[in-house]
């Protein structure tokens, strides 16, 4: 950001100049895979800054992590209950998709989900 000057104004300047900057919500985790290696990046911040006809992803992280190209383990599909849902719903005062989501990342276990959602984590 510039010296002196509010997102807000900055964000009119480009809008101005024909640039648009978007945050992407979300975003769980970024993996840049290059030849022999992965570089996964965990809880990114990801801005998606639109220039015409070229669209850039400027990716911020606190660290990431380093694995051997072709180890990605598949995560097994977690089925969730109707019973579930509804409980962390009623738990946390969240919408059914918000509470699913919460369950997903913490492969069923309805302690973490709870407290995922309270502590913002999803």
């Amino acid at each position: 950001m510039l010296p002196g000057m509010s997102p807000r104004e900055l964000r009119r300047m480009l809008k101005r100049m024909g640039i648009d900057l978007e945050e992407l919500k979300d975003v769980d985790e970024v993996i840049i895979r290059l030849k022999d290696k992965e570089l996964v990046i965990e809880s990114p911040t990801v801005l998606l800054i639109d220039a015409g006809k070229q669209k850039i992803f400027q990716v911020t992280g606190k660290g990431y992590i380093e694995r051997e190209r072709g180890t990605t383990e598949e995560k097994p599909r977690i089925e969730l209950s109707e019973d579930d849902i509804l409980f962390i719903m009623e738990q946390t005062g969240v919408s059914r998709d918000l509470a699913e989501k919460a369950l997903i990342k913490a492969e069923g276990d309805l302690a973490e989900a709870i407290l995922l959602i309270r502590e913002g984590r999803i």
